[in-house]
């Protein structure tokens, strides 16, 4: 054989190897998280000697409570074993205990323990979902529901709501006519990521009419149950007659300010799909245990745990808010939970803002870091002068920040 007829050979080998070897549509389409892409940016900054306050992510630095820790530590086992599909005994009777005490009657038979708040999502969308099924969903909304839409090859349908009326729900009207025939259920999330919008029990009310009255069902992310500032939060169990169609979703990321312990649940009374999501969770095996012996200790923390944290997260709420509307132009109703605001600044391009806040802009050697809108819209063009901001950091940061925020945003109108 020639040479040329070798090499030839070998390209070929090459070209059917590159067939087998091609990524799947999931691999190519999911997105990068528009909260973590422009940390490469901050990196440099803070090589540069820039100080960085972090407003781009939902990290809290209020302490996870001792008794997480003090539960870990005294973890008596020697073997590190695997834990139920389901989650430990234990812990879910624990979570059972604390829904009853948040007025929701749930049994432990209808929970499931989940690796985070994600899994969740991702369970519950490969539940109800076949391949290329929609959920429709309200944007501006955790922008991760993109990225779990594509683990499970399902589309998102997008529903607009908007800033000048605080990112209420729109019509009922304009829900329905968003149901065609692929679409299976519809997802909230009660208070709010990225918004901190409070929807009232009215609005969750009219979602579980339509979804009863269109076959659907309802995904009720409630992570952010104990953020409430103003008004009563409202659980989707809260609604008479849902048992059969209503999935909440939940975590102990924010609520214990313990987001690396990945412990979430999935909650449900239709019994099939309960059974289906334990089949789930034993194709993963279970999920993390000491991570559930920490939470279950957290659980047992009573109103005077919450009351305390809720009065800190509403003073940096206030300062926020105070903050962007001394900035001309912004437009923000003031969020009533969860502890992010998402707010329509006078730029152009979000995006680019963020950028020039870490690359080419500082003030007393600081700058802030600001998550841009597009990532939290799946409609092309959508949020290009909004940006969510998180209040995680403590109170004279967060002052700090909101004026370096305001002077950011002067001289990028001036570039």
């Amino acid at each position: 054989m020639s040479r040329s007829d070798k090499e030839r050979e070998r390209e070929m080998g090459v070209l059917q190897n590159a067939r087998v070897w091609r990524l799947s549509r999931r691999a190519t389409e999911i997105q990068a998280s528009p909260i973590r892409k422009l940390v490469p940016y901050a990196e440099e900054a803070k090589k540069r000697g820039i100080h960085v306050y972090h407003l781009n992510i939902g990290q809290p630095d209020i302490e996870t409570p001792p008794e997480f820790w003090d539960a870990v530590k005294s973890y008596s086992q020697r073997v590190l074993a695997y834990g139920h599909s389901q989650g430990l005994a234990s812990y879910l009777n624990a979570l059972s205990v604390y829904y009853h005490r948040c007025g929701l009657n749930i049994a432990p038979n209808e929970i499931v323990v989940t690796t985070g708040g994600s899994e969740a999502i991702v369970f519950a969308f490969s539940l109800i979902c076949e391949p290329g099924q929609r959920i429709i969903v309200f944007e501006p909304f955790y922008t991760n529901y993109n990225g779990f839409a594509s683990m499970a090859s399902i589309e998102l349908v997008p529903l607009e709501t908007r800033a000048e009326n605080g990112f209420h729900l729109p019509l009922r009207e304009a829900i329905e006519s968003a149901i065609d025939d692929k679409v299976r259920g519809i997802i909230i999330c009660n208070p709010n990521n990225p918004t901190g919008t409070l929807f009232s029990y009215d609005e969750m009310e009219t979602l579980a009419e339509i979804a009863r009255d269109h076959g659907l069902f309802i995904l009720s992310d409630e992570v952010y149950r104990e953020f409430v500032y103003e008004g009563v939060h409202t659980s989707i169990f809260d609604i008479p007659g849902v048992e059969e169609f209503a999935i909440m979703l939940d975590s102990i990321s924010k609520r214990y300010s313990a987001c690396g312990a990945r412990i979430g649940s999935l909650v449900t009374k239709n019994k099939k799909l309960h059974q289906a999501a334990v089949k789930f969770g034993q194709a993963r095996l279970c999920s993390p245990t000491l991570e559930q012996v920490g939470a279950e200790a957290a659980l047992k923390l009573g109103p005077a745990y919450f009351e305390k944290i809720m009065g800190e997260y509403k003073r940096r709420r206030d300062i926020v808010y105070e903050g962007l509307m001394a900035i001309p132009g912004a437009v923000c109703v003031k969020p009533a939970g969860a502890f992010y605001a998402m707010a329509k600044l006078p730029i152009s391009d979000s995006e680019e803002f963020a950028k020039f806040m870490l690359s080419e802009f500082s003030h007393d050697n600081k700058t802030v870091m600001v998550a841009p809108g597009p990532g939290f819209y799946a409609s092309p063009n959508r949020g290009l002068d909004e940006c969510r901001i998180a209040y995680v950091l403590n109170t004279d940061a967060l002052k700090d920040a909101m004026a370096i925020l305001k002077l950011g945003v002067e001289a990028f109108r001036k570039r």
